[in-house]
């Protein structure tokens, strides 16, 4: 794709979505499910790429999209709706990330494990997530972002992946690939992983 027809593409993406935004103020919210459809997996690597859990993640692209059905009338380009979306998220993982360095380790109960639980399972379980997102930590930013993004969607669109990584769009599903061979190979070398 060269980047006169990225470009196009561009345009048409936030006209389409402008459209949308202008259905949905005039009471269409169901225009929302195309936005929604096509911008949430971006949403969430901006979230994700503020150092926040997925459970965090989720909740601010919730917010983020809560925000919007607040604001439907308040934002003045429709053509700038993804910028939108993006700074109000960007926003949100910051005022989450700032609160949970207010919080003391000691108030934190979430890691308490359910006496109920198999013990040995949950050691190993855990034990392979740190192993997991030790080595995904050592790739490149560029390989976090990516993995970050088709990780939560199935068939994610690659025009929208290109302009949020500023990447070739033929260039995505090799790279996705590069970078997954690349976590593979850490984690195989890894013996709390492939020990298992």
């Amino acid at each position: 794709m060269t980047a006169t027809s990225t470009g196009q593409a561009r345009e048409q993406r936030a006209d389409r979505l402008a459209r949308c935004l202008e259905r949905a103020r005039d009471g269409d919210l169901s225009a929302l499910d195309d936005v929604v459809r096509e911008l949430n997996p971006l949403l969430w690597h901006v979230a994700r790429s503020q150092g926040l859990e997925a459970a965090e993640a989720s909740d601010v692209v919730q917010t983020a999209w809560l925000e919007l059905v607040r604001r439907l009338t308040e934002i003045r380009s429709p053509q700038a709706l993804t910028a939108w979306l993006v700074s109000t998220t960007k926003r949100e993982a910051w005022h989450v990330a700032r609160k949970q360095r207010r919080i003391s380790p000691g108030e934190d109960l979430t890691g308490i494990a359910d006496p109920a639980a198999d013990f040995t399972e949950n050691v190993i379980a855990d034990e392979r997530a740190r192993a997991l997102w030790r080595h995904f930590r050592q790739l490149s930013e560029r390989c976090q972002a990516l993995l970050r993004i088709v990780a939560m969607v199935d068939r994610p669109d690659y025009t929208i992946v290109s302009e949020a990584l500023g990447m070739p769009h033929g260039s995505i599903g090799p790279t996705r690939g590069r970078c997954l061979a690349k976590l593979r190979e850490l984690l195989v070398a890894d013996a709390a992983w492939s020990g298992q």
